[in-house]
Order: C-alpha cells, then structure tokens, then sequence
C-alpha cells in the first residue's frame, strides 16, 4: 500500500482545513440511460475545479511541517499545477509551473492568478516535464513530480468519502493521467476491505497506462495527442504501473469523439461541466453499458476545467482539433 492508515487520517485532517468534501450523486437520467445505478463523484466542485487540489494541499502543509522551505517546480497540463499554486501560496512556498506549448490558456491563467511563476516549454507533457528538471538543477529547487506518496495521500480523501457514502459499489471507473487518482482508489479501496473493482481509463491516442499494463511493465510511446489533456501522458511512472497492476481489474481505451460525448451527456443529464479527462470515466461507463447493467458503478468526474472555445465545440456536436 501507499500509505496506511493512520497516515490517511493525518493527510485528511490537512484537507478539510482547506476545503468541504464534494458531493456524490446517483443521477436519474444517466442511470435511465446507462441501464444501472451510476454514481458520480462531483471533483469538479473542489476549489479549483478538479481532484488534484488535495495532493498538493497535504504535500505542501506537509514540507512546511518538515522546515522544507525550497521553492519547487513541477511539470503539469493545468490540475496539477494549480493544486501546488494554491498549496504553494498557503504555506509561502515559491512554486514554478511548467507547461508545454499550446497548453490551455484558462488553466494557464489560472496558475498564474494563483500566484505561480508559469513557464511555457516543450511539445507535450513529458518535453515540459523534462525542461522542468533542468529548472530545478538551476534554480537549486526541488522538483516535484505528479506522482508522489503525499499528493496521493490527499488524492485519497474523495475515495474515502465515495465508499463512506455508498456502500457495496461494484465497480469505480477512474480517468489515468499519471496515476495519482486510480492509485488513491485502489490503496483506499484496500485500507477499507472492499471488494470494489477499480477500472483504469485512459484515451486511444494517449494509450501508455493500457499498453504498459497488459505488458507488465513500463511501455512509453511516441506521442500523445488527445484533447483530454489531463491523460496526455506517454511515459507511465514505474510505482504508479505497480500498483496499478495489482490493483486494478482492467485498463479502457476511450477515443476523443467518446469523450466529447460523454461531456454532452454530463451537461444534458446533470448539467455540470466536464473537462476531456473529467469525462473519460463516463465514457468508459457508457463503453461497458451491457457489462454492468444492473450493477452498482460510479465514476469520478475528475475535474472541470476546459478552455470556452473547446466546450463550445464540444457542446455543438463537434470534437476539438489538435
């Protein structure tokens, strides 16, 4: 396991200083329409839209505890960076964000607003990443990974609060970017004794987790062009894929024109607002309708946080182009 216990209930007292636990819904229409009982758990009602402000609230407050004063810098697509800018200005610690070329200008202002220094570098995920460790070398700041054991103990607290909430779940559907969310579910799901499938989703195009997965091992690839950008990953993180492995029941591969719809299918069934990823557990739901009719199932709507032009697209029928 990640972490047990006793280190969830520290991690989770860090969490709701900051912020209220956010609302599950079985929603009538998406379970008329699905053929089951689908929960959906609302991470796009935290403050800052989506899940990741958790992590970066408990590994933040935690460094402070530990007299770790450096500033740091990290690589992100947008949730993860604004998870450590908010962290960052509560516990005065300098944070540098990196994304990469043509990232969401929203997400992008938003990082700033929040009091992070943005750098725009590389052509993806992984390029930024990479220009983000050189930064840290220079600078003498410590580089701070998307997959970390305390940004997954705050990650946590919304699976904890999913299984307080609705008891015997079949199966959860969880979006794979890189991995701190299916890894807090399942190490959650473990701690609690539950018998609770975990399902892993992640895009066609952006398709590392689910190749790696069914190899056993780490397998990268060469690109990864997906408008749900919280799942535009082409190297997996070796402790995520172990974990992952053990623990969860299957990988789904869902396409962009999936997704898209699954945001249409958010707003016409529950009204809320869902980013690329935010949308690719439903999509997977949607995908596996005839395996899980009758069951009990929830999905996690990672987070809703979308450029307008997109949504736009998006909810006029279209899918965005890259």
């Amino acid at each position: 396991m990640l972490f047990n216990e006793t280190e969830f209930q520290s991690a989770a007292s860090i969490v709701y200083e900051a912020m209220q636990p956010t609302p599950q819904f079985a929603w009538p229409l998406l379970t008329k329409r699905l053929g089951g009982e689908v929960w959906v758990k609302h991470e796009n009602h935290t403050p800052t839209g989506a899940f990741k402000i958790r992590g970066g609230l408990v590994h933040m407050q935690m460094r402070k505890q530990r007299g770790e004063t450096v500033g740091i810098v990290s690589a992100t697509r947008g949730n993860h960076g604004q998870s450590l800018a908010v962290a960052g200005a509560r516990s005065k610690t300098p944070v540098v964000i990196v994304v990469p070329e043509g990232n969401s200008a929203e997400k992008n202002a938003a990082m700033r607003a929040q009091g992070a220094e943005l750098i725009v570098a590389g052509s993806d995920f992984d390029e930024a990443a990479g220009v983000a460790k050189g930064i840290a070398e220079e600078r003498g700041l410590e580089m701070m990974a998307s997959f970390h054991r305390e940004l997954c103990m705050g990650v946590s607290t919304y699976g904890r609060e999913l299984f307080d909430a609705v008891s015997d779940i079949d199966t959860v559907f969880v979006p794979i970017g890189l991995g701190s969310g299916i890894c807090s579910l399942i190490t959650q799901r473990d701690i609690l004794g539950l018998k609770t499938e975990i399902v892993g989703v992640v895009s066609t195009n952006a398709n590392a987790y689910a190749l790696s997965f069914e190899a056993g091992q780490v397998v990268t690839t060469n690109s990864a062009r997906t408008f749900a950008d919280g799942m535009a990953v082409r190297v997996p993180n070796p402790q995520a894929l172990e974990i992952i492995c053990k623990g969860a029941a299957r990988i789904v591969q869902v396409g962009d024109a999936e997704v898209a719809q699954a945001m249409r299918i958010y707003y016409s069934d529950t009204h809320n607002l869902a980013e690329g990823a935010g949308a690719a557990a439903l999509a997977a739901r949607i995908q596996e309708a005839p395996e899980m009719a009758g069951k009990r199932t929830a999905v996690i709507l990672t987070g809703g946080n979308i450029d307008m032009d997109w949504y736009k697209c998006v909810i006029s029928g279209d899918v965005p182009a890259l």
